[in-house]
């Protein structure tokens, strides 16, 4: 069950897509609120699953009520507007959809299906994150990002060329030319390197600062490639791109990062 949060300050667009709303078994309204202030204190109160955000409210728009959510109670957001041209912006918020007014009811199905589709998605990562916890403990296979560069590097160095990986008892130097790429689960990432994955604690943030630019290219919020281990792309919908690896390993470029893709576009 998806608990929903409706945020306008039009009453009449509330009662409508609540209307619209009960014909989904699997959505059940948590609460209603009529301006950013009452968003704010609503996700606080109900901790949604999802909310549907009006963009133009007066006051305080669904942009600024998104950043002035803190992201430990950040519910799935669906933006609701009359204006098609803040679906850009949506999207560099991260919204998983936007509708617009007067909603259709064929595009509510489809962002649903969307907010569904994205849960089973977060749960798996969640659900991949205890599961490489629990490798990590077992095995002995897990280190910190900065206890790995410290152990390769000796000193500090702008662009580290070795990560040391304990695996066991013991600990092995890997090159960071030979990382193919990198994807993370939560607070551990995942080193593909010359057919062999280790497993290092630390964010893609971090390890993205610390990584030679001219190598490796951030590609999805999760992901980050060797870039002359990409051998072809193809274009995605919502200029969004799937990358092909030499070792038949299948990439996306999320629109959030395509401003890379000129990067990786001068090797292939």
């Amino acid at each position: 069950m998806l608990r929903a949060l409706i945020v306008d300050d039009e009453e009449l667009a509330r009662r409508g897509l609540e209307i619209r709303l009960a014909s989904f078994d699997d959505i059940e309204i948590c609460g209603q609120a009529r301006n950013g202030r009452e968003a704010l204190v609503a996700v606080r109160e109900h901790s949604p699953d999802l909310m549907f955000l009006d963009v133009q409210m007066p006051g305080m728009d669904g942009f600024e009520v998104l950043r002035q959510m803190s992201g430990s109670v950040m519910p799935d957001v669906v933006f609701v507007t009359a204006y098609d041209e803040f679906a850009l912006q949506a999207f560099d918020a991260n919204a998983l959809d936007y509708l617009l007014k007067p909603i259709n009811d064929d595009r509510l199905r489809e962002a649903i299906e969307r907010v569904r589709r994205h849960r089973e998605a977060k749960q798996a990562d969640e659900q991949r994150n205890r599961l490489l916890k629990f490798v990590c403990e077992l095995t002995g296979r897990e280190l910190t990002l900065e206890s790995a560069l410290e152990a390769a590097t000796g000193e500090h160095q702008d662009y580290p060329k070795r990560i040391a990986i304990r695996d066991g008892a013991e600990t092995n130097c890997v090159d960071v030319d030979s990382i193919d790429w990198v994807d993370a689960a939560g607070d551990y990432m995942c080193v593909h390197s010359s057919g062999d994955t280790f497993v290092l604690r630390g964010t893609m943030k971090h390890l993205e600062n610390l990584l030679d630019p001219e190598t490796f290219v951030r590609v999805h919020r999760s992901a980050i490639v060797n870039r002359h281990r990409v051998t072809s792309m193809r274009p995605h919908r919502n200029g969004e791109y799937f990358l092909q690896l030499g070792d038949a390993t299948e990439l996306k470029l999320s629109r959030k990062y395509k401003d890379n893709l000129e990067r990786l576009a001068n090797h292939v």
